[in-house]
């Protein structure tokens, strides 16, 4: 788009759209993390729900 020379409010409005496709893209991976992987020791979740909250 820069390229092209669009006008700065649509490749705005486009790298905005990005970026919450990536925002809603890194939700649904932490979610199924939680969901499939975590492992049941009460330590081990809360060091890795710790580390996944600083990603949020």
């Amino acid at each position: 788009m820069i390229e092209t020379e669009q006008p700065c409010l649509n490749i705005a409005q486009q790298l905005s759209a990005v970026e919450s496709a990536i925002t809603a893209a890194k939700r649904v991976l932490i979610h199924d993390h939680i969901d499939h992987c975590l492992n049941h020791d009460t330590a081990q979740v809360l060091e890795e729900m710790k580390a996944l909250s600083k990603l949020l």
